[in-house]
């Protein structure tokens, strides 16, 4: 039975606006509705002041959609976007209550293992239960290999003996499903949490299990938002070491979000020799830095090329562009990765070259990048005075 969005509608429209002023759909309120796989994804328009308050009006709407017959599950966001043309209804304001919420027990920390972040109660970020540390891999562009320096990244600390998780937070290109070898859709907890898939030891996440791979994901910044957040904190991570995040490339809504509301351990980032990718890679770094997320470190992608047959050197892209990036900084180096068919044949192949060739020499080179980053971890600690950014919609 095919889902339409005239079916949605008319199910949102049992359910109350804020104040109970009539209903969330004829409010103008609701976003435009998607439908992809049987999974409806929306966001409600509510004030930026009370969007903490109207929690419950997101959960109800979640839930109507939900029990519509045909729906597989429905992702729901509030944004506090200006839609203009009457969609932000006025709504009165009212006193909020004061919650206290418990902070979730710091995850068993084996000796050699990293810190866990610090807790909401001193730096405003909620950890993720369970997770000891979280680190972003993300680049200033497309195109330079942040992907697959990220799942090996991932598997090069688990080969370290770290457990370890995956997020794949490239919302509108998600690649990790098809790098790990992985399909299927995750199944879920108690009609709520999802589990996360697994290969190789890694347990993964992506968008890319819960929609088609051809079918294009046309959101905006609210919508995105709430996937990450959703596919971070909804999902059986259960004890991680470290869950690596592989970013969208770029400087907007995920970055900013990760670094507003969770505590991030570090971020690593990606770039390739040549100016114009150190151009953009120094906008990721000064977006990290702006938002007081450590540096764990630089990777240059695609640094050079050996050629099988004579084993003659190429710099094909130049060479030591981002090494030099990194003394310039003052940013640790943490490794040159070749630009090498091997690579390339077994990320495509769902095979990565860590776990297909562990003890070739481009593993190698993966393994001793992750342990920088493992010794990076150990050294550095959230800082608990750090502010918090604020994302606004306008």
């Amino acid at each position: 039975m095919s889902v339409t969005k005239e079916a949605v509608l008319d199910r949102l429209k049992t359910v109350n606006g804020p104040d109970f002023t009539g209903n969330i759909v004829e409010l103008g309120l609701v976003s435009d509705i998607f439908i992809a796989d049987s999974k409806v994804f929306f966001s409600i328009t509510v004030p930026a002041a009370r969007a903490q308050e109207m929690e419950p009006l997101r959960a109800a709407a979640e839930r109507v959609v939900k029990a519509i017959p045909g729906v597989a599950g429905a992702m729901v966001a509030l944004t506090a976007e200006k839609k203009g043309g009457g969609m932000e209804a006025p709504v009165k304001q009212r006193p909020q209550a004061t919650s206290h919420q418990p902070v979730s027990p710091a995850p068993r920390q084996a000796p050699a293992r990293p810190a866990p972040a610090a807790s909401s109660q001193t730096s405003g970020k909620r950890g993720v239960p369970g997770i000891a540390s979280i680190i972003a891999v993300a680049s200033g562009k497309g195109g330079v290999g942040k992907s697959t320096t990220a799942v090996n990244l991932a598997l090069g600390l688990l080969a370290n003996g770290l457990r370890v998780g995956l997020l794949d937070a490239d919302i509108y290109g998600p690649s990790i499903p098809r790098l790990l070898g992985i399909r299927g859709k995750p199944q879920a907890v108690d009609g709520k949490i999802l589990k996360p898939m697994e290969n190789y030891g890694l347990k993964v996440m992506s968008m890319g299990f819960l929609v088609d791979e051809e079918t294009p994901m046309i959101w905006r910044g609210p919508m995105v938002v709430s996937a990450l957040a959703q596919m971070l904190r909804e999902v059986e991570w259960g004890e991680l070491d470290v869950l690596v995040v592989d970013m969208p490339p770029g400087t907007g809504d995920a970055q900013l979000t990760m670094a507003q509301q969770v505590p991030l351990a570090g971020a690593v980032i990606v770039s390739t020799p040549q100016d114009l990718a150190l151009i953009d890679a120094r906008k990721g770094l000064n977006m990290f830095k702006k938002v007081d997320v450590p540096l764990l470190g630089i990777v240059e992608n695609m640094s050079y090329f050996v050629a099988p047959d004579t084993g003659k050197r190429y710099d094909i892209f130049g060479h030591g562009g981002a090494r030099r990036e990194a003394e310039r900084l003052g940013v640790p180096f943490l490794g040159e990765v070749p630009l090498e068919m091997q690579i390339r044949e077994t990320s495509d192949s769902g095979q990565p070259v860590t776990v297909s060739d562990p003890d070739g020499p481009q593993a190698a080179v993966y393994r001793d990048i992750a342990g920088k980053v493992a010794e990076r971890l150990s050294e550095e600690r959230p800082r608990s005075d750090a502010a918090v950014p604020t994302i606004v919609f306008e």
